[in-house]
């Protein structure tokens, strides 16, 4: 695991590598998981007239002739690696990390405590999700692309409502507000709510309803639209 950052070549990812790419100044990451040929299946939120029209003025590229007749809706979609990563660089997400070794990743949403399946599980997931479109509604909290990302690598899912799901950027944001309302302690709680929400401790697993492990076809099956 990279001590200070993640960051890696194109040369270094691999099949079924969980990969994300910050994005605006660094204030969020966008993750998706590496298949092969340069390809990422990764989730995305339906597109609004607003965001629509600010990247359509904003951006003076033409678009990517690999990328061009692919879905544009959002939900489980795949994309060329220049296109997922948008012009920033390029870092690896690290599993089975220690609790020290996430709490000295200050920044929510670089690594878990959670270990990995193999690749082939791992790539057997994001195929089957991106076929049949199948990960439910994006939530920019409970159900985003690292939540998404984190999946296809352990299986696991945080089946309670209200909860912020397996996503570190969503833990982490959500802890911010205390470090901003109280910066002395709640910097110490920034640092214990990362810690004890991430999705690898044993707690959430251990009573059996909140953090479980589920095939994708039973996944897919309680998240598709009837």
């Amino acid at each position: 695991m990279g001590i200070l950052s993640n960051k890696i070549s194109r040369d270094e990812v691999r099949p079924g590598d969980h990969i994300y790419s910050w994005r605006t100044t660094y204030t969020y990451a966008h993750h998706g998981i590496y298949v092969d040929d340069g390809q990422v299946i990764e989730f995305t939120h339906t597109p609004t007239a607003w965001t629509s029209l600010s990247k359509s003025s904003s951006s003076t590229k033409l678009p990517c002739r690999i990328c061009r007749g692919r879905s544009k809706s959002g939900g489980v979609t795949s994309s060329c690696l220049d296109c997922f990563l948008g012009g920033g660089n390029l870092y690896r997400y690290e599993y089975n990390v220690s609790g020290a070794a996430l709490l000295f990743k200050v920044r929510g949403g670089t690594c878990t405590l959670a270990a990995s399946d193999p690749p082939e599980d791992v790539l057997y997931r994001a195929n089957f999700l991106l076929r049949e479109n199948g990960f439910g509604v994006y939530h920019v909290l409970e159900n985003n692309c690292e939540t998404f990302a984190i999946y296809c690598k352990t299986g696991l899912v945080s089946c309670k409502k209200n909860w912020l799901g397996s996503s570190g950027q969503a833990t982490a944001f959500a802890a911010a507000v205390a470090v901003i309302a109280l910066p002395g302690p709640g910097f110490c709680a920034y640092n214990v709510a990362r810690l004890i929400n991430d999705v690898g401790m044993p707690w959430r697993r251990k009573s059996g309803n909140d953090v479980i492990k589920v095939p994708v076809e039973e996944l897919v099956a309680t998240r598709k639209p009837a």
